[in-house]
């Protein structure tokens, strides 16, 4: 990863950020600072790999493949996770 000093924000990434706040807040008077939103991001998908590592001897393949693809992790059947942004 590189380190950059600048954050663009596309109309996409507002949009998203913006969302990202809603699930955040506390209430709808609430409205944290965009670090809060990003750490909580960061957070959420750091814990949802160790999510999946967890239940790999728990459940069978098919239905953790089933419940945990999303757009930022793929899984594949008897392989690992990888990412899907790069």
């Amino acid at each position: 990863m590189t380190k950059r000093t600048s954050l663009k924000l596309t109309d996409q990434r507002q949009l998203k950020l913006e969302r990202a706040s809603e699930i955040v807040a506390e209430d709808d008077l609430d409205d944290p600072p965009m670090s809060v939103v990003i750490d909580a991001a960061l957070e959420n998908l750091i814990e949802h790999e160790q999510n999946l590592d967890d239940a790999r001897g728990k459940y069978d393949p098919e239905t953790i493949q089933a419940i945990a693809n999303t757009s930022v992790i793929g899984l594949r059947y008897r392989s690992s996770i990888e990412s899907r942004w790069r």
